[in-house]
């Protein structure tokens, strides 16, 4: 890496592991979690294709499971209604194996959706300083709203988030820094991380 950061560092090591039924040599799926604008989407797409495992992304899941929008359904329903729904997504697809899973920025935050996560999986925090977020996700909000991110400063929303949801993201058994570093030098370093489990 040309960053001169360290690799990453362990943030929940030993929680969670392998549960019931899961006796496969290596992490089940890889788990990204952060906030809006970590690069959980374009990150999670270059390690599939680097593992040659499938990308899944829970919101675009949802999205087309429900024939609604993440936005729509936080208008029409609320936030309770999309997080039952966002569970029971977490809980399909962390049932299944070889794949490379983008998770909502709110996921974690529910204790059965982090057992769900942690649950043989291998769980990667992206992290990231407020303002640089607020600077990748600024030109895509208006194609793509983000419920929890409207009506305030960008930065200042996102940086209040990451003061909510901190002690639930730090469940992940390792933290990536990705302030500085390109998305195909993150997915390099999570890479590395799951060949090291194999």
């Amino acid at each position: 890496m040309t960053s001169g950061l360290p690799l990453s560092r362990s943030a929940g090591e030993g929680v969670g592991g392998r549960g019931p039924g899961r006796p496969r040599r290596g992490p089940a799926n890889v788990v990204l979690i952060g906030l809006s604008g970590s690069g959980k989407t374009t990150v999670g797409r270059l390690l599939a294709k680097r593992l040659g495992w499938r990308f899944v992304d829970t919101d675009r899941e949802i999205q087309r499971q429900q024939g609604q929008t993440v936005q729509a359904i936080f208008a029409e329903f609320g936030e309770p209604r999309f997080r039952t729904i966002e569970a029971e997504m977490i809980a399909e697809v962390c049932g299944r194996s070889r794949q490379v899973i983008a998770t909502g920025g709110g996921s974690p935050v529910a204790e059965a959706n982090r057992e769900r996560m942690l649950d043989g999986n291998l769980v990667i925090f992206l992290e990231g300083a407020p303002a640089t977020l607020a600077g990748r996700l600024a030109r895509g909000l208006a194609r793509e709203p983000r419920p929890m991110l409207a009506d305030r400063d960008l930065a200042e929303r996102l940086a209040e988030l990451g003061q909510q949801r901190d002690a639930a993201y730090r469940c992940a058994h390792h933290v990536v820094q990705t302030d500085h570093r390109t998305p195909r030098e993150v997915a390099d370093v999570i890479a590395d991380l799951v060949r090291a489990r194999l």
